[in-house]
């Protein structure tokens, strides 16, 4: 699919070096009875990236979907640590920064404070992860 992608951007002369790729991971899938390693996660999608995106492209800015929160920001920070890469790995975490904020608000203005301590939590958790400073854990350690 990343091929075909970047076959069509260079087809329509988009300048690369402006965009964001906003891309999943590479994951097993739900139904899969061998579910990926982090370590297993970050290599496969390193490796699908460094095959199809162009070194042109400055960022990419990864969805969450299909993972928990603390899985796809150990990902993250997995995939940065391993450096020397040719992007800025980012995230685009609506689900994995959101959940823990929407579950802890559930709604009631009295709990307010509550969801924002969440939603901060998570987004210094994938700060960390961003640097590749993020380890397994973490998350009961931010509370």
């Amino acid at each position: 699919m990343l091929a075909e992608v970047f076959q069509q951007l260079h087809a329509h002369r988009i300048h690369l070096e402006g965009m964001i790729l906003k891309p999943n991971m590479v994951i097993a899938g739900k139904k899969c009875p061998q579910p990926a390693s982090p370590e297993q996660v970050a290599a496969a999608t390193v490796r699908c990236l460094r095959r199809h995106v162009p070194t042109a492209v400055p960022g990419i800015a990864f969805l969450s979907g299909g993972q928990s929160p603390a899985e796809a920001t150990l990902h993250l920070s997995l995939m940065n640590a391993a450096g020397n890469l040719p992007w800025q790995l980012s995230f685009s975490y609506g689900r994995a920064l959101q959940d823990a904020a929407l579950a802890a608000w559930g709604g009631k203005s009295a709990n307010v404070a509550a969801g924002q301590r969440e939603f901060a939590r998570w987004a210094r958790l994938n700060g960390l992860a961003r640097s590749g400073r993020y380890k397994t854990g973490m998350e009961s350690q931010a509370a």
